[in-house]
């Protein structure tokens, strides 16, 4: 499985600035709890918006810089294409049928892997923010079938309203 994980807000907005346009414990607790134990692919300047490699999963960061150096950070791995990823990809899922890449940003990252993504795990944030300058690509969603949904309302924690749905690629779209 090749997973995009994110939020976006009505207007595909993931970011400004290198950095999430909110904070929502809620959706931020789903991330943690999806991506626990996978392998999470993110390009260069999200990994170093982030600011270290995700615990207690397989980091892999996708750059062009041959150099780029990660020596520094445990369960972090280099690829320096997207072709590179999907055959790393290939060989695991011979080996376990249930492996899952989760693509976690950012947006050029996320349009790289659109065609190839077998899941999407979408937190729709019920908000507009005229301040991105970082989007979600277009999907054409009557190639996917929604798994599951959930309304969450917003409360102290949480300032917007929010969905949070999976879904599955339909197999076999001539």
């Amino acid at each position: 499985m090749i997973t995009l994980i994110s939020a976006m807000g009505q207007n595909n907005e993931i970011g400004v600035d290198n950095k999430l346009l909110w904070d929502l414990p809620t959706d931020m607790k789903h991330f943690r709890t999806r991506t626990q134990k996978k392998t999470v692919v993110m390009g260069r300047k999200t990994f170093e918006s982030i600011g270290m490699a995700l615990p207690n999963r397989k980091n892999i960061i996708l750059t062009r810089d041959k150099n780029y150096d990660i020596s520094n950070f445990k369960n972090t791995f280099l690829a320096h294409s997207v072709q590179e990823i999907l055959d790393m990809h290939e060989k695991e899922i011979q080996k376990n049928p249930e492996y899952e890449i989760m693509i976690i940003g950012g947006s050029t990252i996320y349009e790289s892997f659109v065609e190839s993504a077998t899941n999407l795990s979408l937190t729709f944030v019920d908000a507009n923010f005229l301040e991105a300058d970082s989007f979600f690509p277009k999907i054409n969603f009557t190639q996917f079938t929604e798994i599951l949904c959930t309304n969450i309302k917003k409360d102290k924690k949480n300032i917007f309203d929010m969905k949070i749905c999976e879904f599955k690629k339909i197999e076999n779209i001539a």
